[in-house]
């Protein structure tokens, strides 16, 4: 996995490394088939997330938000304005999303999973572009977490209309599940034998990966020891991963690895990953707060909460029954 690292700053972390490159270019250089799976949260390519506009939110000096700094009497977190793109940064993106398949689609082995995060406004766009690339998609891992989009009233005339909100507010989180084909003829038990790929791994129970996750705002704790813009829990993210891999063997890569947590979540679950970052600034947050991660003891009651979501369906099923009868 080592020689995968060519001459690009890079550093070993437990059974995983990380690199300081461009995943483009990265991606670019390895071996065709070589991976055997994706988990990651891309930064759109937008503006919020350039290089000079994350120096300037991190040094007080400006840069663009989504929201105010300060709002309602609360510091906020800097978070992307995807709303306001235009259509030629929505062609852009577009475009970013499609060249990075390409490449991706390249460097898998057929039948791996890609996990990719989004949100409910961009996802059609960006899952479109990933198919349009070469993946095939598969369907929706549904990240149940309230946030701060949506809700908000119209802008500018909040007291004209203070029965209306210009967007739902946000209750999920879409994460997009995507395959590299399988071979034409090939079953899942013929692409798991010769490639340790093609399926989703069951969780530690025995039962199936749900596309649906009760989550939680990522903890102060873990914002603590990695402070980066678009953080996700633990919790969550070592369920993703203990996923993608069906035989809990092979090399994860996140082409967008920010402060490191999935490759902490890879190395808490005891699979390998390859991180690359190519901001330096979030590179070298990433060698101490991937250890800090990985090392802390989670809670598995959001599984629990998952799994209530079978009760509640037969329920519901139940009495809509009992009401159809009636």
């Amino acid at each position: 996995m080592h020689s995968l690292a060519f001459n690009y700053n890079s550093e070993t972390i437990g059974g995983s490394f990380i690199l300081y490159a461009d995943c483009f270019d990265w991606l670019a250089q390895i071996p065709e088939n070589s991976i055997h799976g994706v988990v990651t949260d891309p930064p759109y390519g937008v503006k919020e997330y350039d290089i000079e506009q994350i120096k300037k939110r991190s040094n007080g000096k400006g840069g663009i938000w989504r929201i105010p700094p300060s709002y309602d009497g609360h510091q906020r977190s800097p978070l992307p304005r995807f709303t306001a793109l235009t259509h030629k940064e929505r062609t852009t993106l577009k475009c970013f999303f499609v060249e990075w398949a390409k490449l991706v689609v390249r460097v898998l082995r057929p039948g791996s999973h890609v996990f990719v995060a989004s949100n409910a406004f961009l996802s059609q766009l960006v899952f479109s572009a990933l198919v349009e690339g070469g993946l095939e998609f598969r369907g929706e891992l549904i990240r149940l977490v309230r946030t701060l989009r949506g809700g908000d009233r119209p802008k500018n005339a909040e007291q004209e209309f203070p029965h209306v909100s210009s967007m739902p507010r946000g209750c999920y989180e879409p994460w997009g599940i995507l395959r590299k084909p399988i071979p034409s003829g090939m079953k899942v038990s013929d692409c798991l034998r010769e490639f340790q790929t093609g399926g989703l791994r069951r969780t530690p129970d025995g039962n199936p990966f749900n596309d649906v996750i009760f989550s939680e705002r990522t903890p102060r704790q873990e914002r603590e020891i990695a402070n980066h813009p678009s953080l996700k829990p633990q919790s969550f993210l070592r369920q993703v991963v203990h996923a993608v891999l069906p035989l809990g063997e092979g090399i994860l890569i996140d082409p967008f690895m920010g402060s490191g947590s999935t490759v902490a979540a890879a190395e808490a679950v005891g699979v390998c990953c390859i991180g690359i970052e190519r901001y330096a600034e979030y590179y070298q947050m990433s060698r101490t707060a991937i250890p800090r991660l990985a090392a802390l003891n989670v809670s598995p009651h959001l599984r629990k909460s998952t799994e209530n979501v079978d009760v509640q369906i037969s329920t519901d099923s139940q009495q809509h029954q009992q009401l159809t009868l009636g």
